[in-house]
């Protein structure tokens, strides 16, 4: 039987924050109930004056990801919040997104996930955007110009079967830049339009934009 969790309830949390807290955040977040995550390294980029959208500036970034039940996230998300005072500009941000199914989770806890929620209204959306190594801030210049006011750059690979290349009669994976973008519902559309546009995303080979539903957020200002 293969290992892996698939029940309602279930959310991934993400943490944004300033280099060298991601280790902080992770030890916090165990101490209230989830068992572990991934902390990856990013960029905030910020193109205008108004920071409080994402309290992110021009500077290196950690991105804490943890997996967990609903209950669970919403309490460790406050005591996060209590310690890391997301409310203050360049203090981080927080949300929630849910997740249908988890493989290789041995350790989530489930004594929550069966718990039924009522419908809540969505006001924010996560858009996450896949592109070659150096198009990220075309990414965010294209975003900045539909609305947005910042997003996050992480560095990744790609492995797709026509992504890659030959040096020296070797194949390699060309590197990625994924980009975070959190959007206000009524801007998502003109801003995944413009960064279509401008990055010719219908192209094969151009890169990848999907967006998901924020179900819970701290430190997010309009």
């Amino acid at each position: 039987m293969p290992d892996h969790t698939e029940m309602a309830g279930l959310e991934l949390v993400c943490i944004i924050v300033n280099f060298g807290q991601g280790s902080k955040v992770m030890q916090t977040a165990k101490k209230h109930g989830i068992s572990g995550g991934t902390v990856l390294l990013g960029k905030g980029t910020i193109k205008n004056r108004l920071l409080e959208f994402l309290a992110l500036t021009d500077v290196r970034k950690e991105i804490v990801i943890m997996a967990t039940d609903h209950v669970t996230a919403s309490q460790v998300l406050e005591k996060l919040d209590e310690k890391f005072k997301f409310s203050r500009p360049n203090h981080g941000i927080a949300f929630t997104t849910s997740i249908n199914q988890i493989l290789g989770a041995r350790t989530i806890k489930s004594d929550h996930m069966s718990e039924s929620r009522g419908a809540k209204e969505k006001m924010y959306h996560a858009i996450t955007v896949i592109v070659e190594k150096g198009n990220a801030e075309d990414v965010i210049d294209a975003a900045t110009e539909a609305g947005s006011k910042g997003g996050t750059i992480i560095n990744a690979r790609g492995s797709g079967i026509h992504e890659t290349s030959k040096l020296f009669s070797m194949e390699i994976e060309p590197e990625k830049e994924i980009v975070l973008i959190l959007s206000e519902k009524n801007s998502t559309d003109a801003i995944v339009s413009s960064v279509r546009q401008k990055l010719k995303i219908d192209e094969p080979g151009n890169g990848i934009i999907f967006i998901q539903d924020i179900n819970s957020t701290y430190g997010v200002y309009k």
